[in-house]
């Protein structure tokens, strides 16, 4: 007779000292100064999910981040770029640490001596980011988009693409642009060296009905 399988148990509250150990280690990014927190950070917290829960990718954000790996090692030069994803670190100042969902650095900038243990320091070429990814109940990060954004290109990097999978919309922010483009994702827009990408139509392609 086969066993009864159990449920799995459920998270339980953690005591004060662990909750500190969370909360430390659900810090996704600092901006300015100020620790940003992944969303729904205080469900694990309150021992109602695990950091493992609010900390992964839904399986859209990992198909539009393959998408644009595979536009990356396919049709760009892997002699003169390195094409980073998961959650790459980049170390603006002293105040800042972000992370990119998929970025692309010159190897010229980011030559093989400065890859390390530590989080980049130099700016990348393009940034892609895959929706917000933090928790947004402080008022104060209601700007967060153009905040991040704005840090980024003033640190150097050369394009900033925000990929919003609720309204399927793309931003496109240029380092000395004098507008930041936000449009539908159903149309062809450069991603780097005369390389394209359209993310409706890609998922069109697929199958995949992103308002689901």
């Amino acid at each position: 007779m086969s066993a009864i399988a159990q449920p799995s148990p459920r998270p339980c509250r953690p005591s004060a000292a662990r909750r500190d150990l969370l909360r430390e280690r659900l810090v996704r990014e600092t901006l300015d100064g100020r620790p940003l927190y992944y969303a729904d950070y205080q469900t694990v917290l309150a021992g109602r999910k695990t950091a493992e829960e609010i900390m992964g990718s839904s399986s859209l954000q990992w198909v539009i981040v393959s998408y644009f790996m595979r536009i990356m090692m396919r049709q760009l030069d892997d002699k003169k770029y390195w094409f980073a994803t998961n959650e790459a670190g980049v170390h603006l100042d002293h105040r800042n640490n972000l992370a990119h969902d998929v970025a692309i650095y010159e190897k010229a900038v980011l030559p093989p001596t400065q890859i390390n243990a530590r989080y980049v320091q130099v700016p990348a070429k393009v940034v892609i980011e895959i929706d917000v990814r933090i928790d947004l109940q402080d008022q104060r990060d209601s700007n967060y988009v153009n905040r991040k954004t704005r840090k980024l290109l003033d640190f150097g990097t050369g394009k900033v693409i925000w990929i919003f999978t609720d309204s399927q919309q793309v931003l496109v922010a240029e380092r000395g642009a004098d507008a930041w483009l936000t449009m539908d994702w159903h149309r062809p827009l450069e991603l780097l060296d005369g390389q394209f990408f359209n993310v409706g139509q890609y998922l069109a392609d697929e199958g995949i009905a992103a308002s689901q």
